[in-house]
């Protein structure tokens, strides 16, 4: 049975609380899982584009979300919705019964979700109410706010919400998007969950790129959360709040501008600040936490200014909080091996943290830090050590936990990653010239599981390989660790390096992925963990593997060159670590393929000296007909070691030989080569 939102409308204005209750759990019941309003419209509307795509072959370009689809045909409901969230906007701001207030806020919560009903939510006033009710103290009232406080219900009910909420969900038609400063970290992808209900993710373009929040797996801690009946009325209703709130700023760019304007990141920044230097875990600031992470990642200008606000310092000192960290000597993280497993709802408050401090923190890892910053960036890097060597509870848990501490990792500055290797080695499981390997072999399982699942390795994976790289790059004994795990001495040499069942053979095949940055960051691991020695990433991964990494760089023809890298003179000398079945097979192994190949034929065997020059002219004849007609370009290598067109060497034909073409055979459609390197 459809609710009636006339009668819940006219309870509102009424301000009959105990009807409002009635019918608002009733209508918050039947909604509760819903993120869309109007059903039978969408699949209407899905079965027309399928109907249109059999018909004319062409699929339109799909929508952002369900709920941006047209709703022409839900004018009726969509303006019921917009002035029964105008209506509770207005009726929460008076002295109401804790447990109707609750049931306001959490249909405030249901409506929020849907980007055309969100209108009324987006003024001033709304912001400033909602905020109110989460625990957060705006410093600044827009008189804006104080002329909607003054406005009548009804008035604002049936009057002034149709055009206030057209003129808010006209902003509203901006996509959702972020910039991003990141300099060396390729596309990271990081979970969010906007309402406790929905989850959501956002990914780096790199430089000068976006970032897009987009709908994603729902998430449990509502439920969860909600099961604890013991909560004191106020802290759910402020839950309920701040709920609200997220689902606000992140569907609106216009609430994001407001919420910027209004100074809210201060209000709630001094919020958590006061719970964290009480020495409270945060545990029960969940959605504050959640509405930083939204603010800062999609206001460039509130990631500086929590920056400058010392933000990385405080949020240090929560994740420290959040873990319950024991300090030994230097930047020492001492761990319990007998301590249980952290559970979910910490994990996630932890989790939160580090998505803020990636936030803040990507744009640092090409600065040099001074001596002040140098030792918090430590000091911070020492306790994401912690974190990946924790457990938690649920597998998957751990793994995200993972991701977010490598995301993080990746944006510090790599001079003070240092002291992940500066632990005491006495009681580490992994070991490497007197080094203590734990945190690297994490980090190399990691990487492993994202390998092997194959999934969003855009997102999932190339955070980790950049890390590893870099790592590689700047500390000896990581790059030789990983050397031994990723590339051992090479033994059976009769197999290619793409179809290597082991880590060398998943990055190899990644050098040839569709996407660039997947194909980059593979083969720059490769590249460092070979010291950038042309001949010996040759040898592991094979010349046709190895040519797209080489052209870009301009190592084709197997010389280094003195400025292709900053680190290069780090690099100890080279060693020969050759095997005995390598050595004898040297000799016949392909170079191209990287194995030995069996004997083939030779094809211009029982020809003449004749035969086979005048073959040769009929094959250059041929190859400047498909060059001529821009079919193929043919390239040589430089003595630069970059490809450049053949074009003075194509060219070059005699008289002779271009009159001869026409007495060749021609070309047979479909055996037109491809372009040639």
């Amino acid at each position: 049975m459809e609710p009636d939102l006339e009668r819940i409308i006219e309870s509102v204005i009424q301000g009959d609380q105990d009807t409002v209750q009635l019918l608002l759990d009733s209508y918050n019941t039947q909604y509760a899982e819903c993120f869309f309003f109007n059903t039978e419209v969408q699949e209407r509307k899905k079965q027309q584009q399928l109907e249109e795509f059999r018909k004319n072959k062409v699929r339109d370009c799909a929508p952002d979300s369900e709920s941006d689809v047209d709703s022409d045909d839900d004018g009726p409901d969509l303006l019921l919705r917009q002035r029964l969230a105008t209506a509770l906007l207005c009726f929460i701001s008076s002295q109401l019964q804790p447990a109707v207030l609750r049931v306001c806020l959490h249909t405030l919560r249901i409506l929020s979700r849907d980007r055309q009903a969100i209108g009324p939510m987006v003024t001033d006033n709304a912001l400033f109410t909602l905020a109110h009710l989460g625990g957060i103290s705006l410093v600044q009232v827009c008189p804006q706010q104080e002329e909607e406080k003054a406005e009548d219900l009804s008035a604002r009910t049936y009057g002034g919400a149709a055009s206030g909420c057209e003129e808010a969900a006209e902003a509203d038609a901006t996509p959702v998007s972020v910039s991003s400063v990141l300099s060396f970290s390729t596309p990271v992808e990081v979970a969010a969950t906007t309402n406790g209900s929905v989850q959501h993710c956002y990914n780096w373009r790199g430089d000068g790129g976006h970032v897009v929040l987009a709908r994603g797996k729902k998430d449990t801690r509502e439920e969860n959360s909600e099961e604890k009946e013991q909560e004191e009325d106020g802290e759910v209703c402020s839950k309920e709040a701040m709920k609200v709130l997220c689902n606000v700023i992140y569907n609106s760019p216009r609430a994001q501008e407001r919420a910027s304007s209004l100074r809210l990141l201060q209000g709630l920044w001094e919020s958590l600040k006061q719970g964290i230097w009480s020495g409270v875990p945060p545990s029960g600031q969940f959605y504050k936490l959640r509405l930083l992470f939204l603010l800062t990642a999609l206001r460039p200008e509130l990631r500086l200014q929590l920056q400058q606000e010392r933000g990385m310092s405080v949020l240090t000192n929560a994740l420290q909080q959040c873990l319950t960290v024991r300090w030994g000597e230097g930047y020492e993280v001492l761990s319990d091996s007998t301590a249980p497993p952290i559970s979910k709802e910490m994990s996630q408050d932890v989790m939160e943290i580090l998505k803020i401090l990636f936030n803040i923190a990507h744009m640092l890892h090409r600065q040099e830090p001074d001596e002040e910053d140098a030792a918090l960036y430590r000091h911070l890097a020492a306790v994401l050590r912690h974190c990946l060597l924790l457990s938690c509870d649920g597998e998957d848990m751990s793994e995200e936990l993972q991701g977010h501490t490598v995301n993080v990792l990746s944006a510090l500055p790599l001079t003070c990653l240092d002291v992940l290797l500066s632990v005491p080695v006495d009681q580490a499981c992994h070991k490497w010239e007197g080094v203590n390997m734990d945190c690297v072999h994490t980090l190399l399982l990691f990487m492993d599981r994202r390998l092997n699942r194959g999934q969003k390795l855009k997102e999932k994976l190339t955070p980790v390989l950049n890390l590893l790289t870099e790592s590689s790059r700047v500390h000896r004994e990581t790059r030789h660790y990983l050397r031994q795990k990723i590339l051992p001495p090479l033994r059976d040499i009769a197999i290619r390096p793409e179809q290597d069942t082991t880590l060398r053979g998943q990055l190899v095949r990644l050098m040839t992925h569709v996407d660039t940055d997947v194909k980059h960051c593979a083969a720059e691991l490769l590249f460092v963990l070979c010291k950038e020695n042309v001949s010996r990433f040759v040898k592991y991964t094979g010349y046709g593997n190895a040519a797209g990494l080489l052209a870009a760089r301009g190592l084709l023809n197997g010389r280094r060159n003195s400025g292709d890298s900053q680190y290069a003179s780090q690099y100890s000398s080279d060693s020969d670590s050759d095997t005995e079945e390598y050595r004898e097979a040297k000799s016949r192994i392909n170079l191209v393929t990287g194995r030995v190949e069996a004997e083939q034929p030779d094809p211009m065997e029982g020809m003449t000296e004749e035969e086979k020059e005048e073959e040769a002219r009929r094959l250059i004849s041929m190859i400047n007909r498909l060059s001529r007609d821009q079919i193929i370009q043919p390239l040589g290598v430089t003595a630069e070691g970059r490809l450049a067109p053949l074009w003075g060497q194509m060219r070059d034909c005699t008289l002779e030989e271009e009159d001869s073409e026409e007495d060749l055979d021609p070309i047979p459609e479909g055996r037109k080569d491809k372009q040639m390197e």
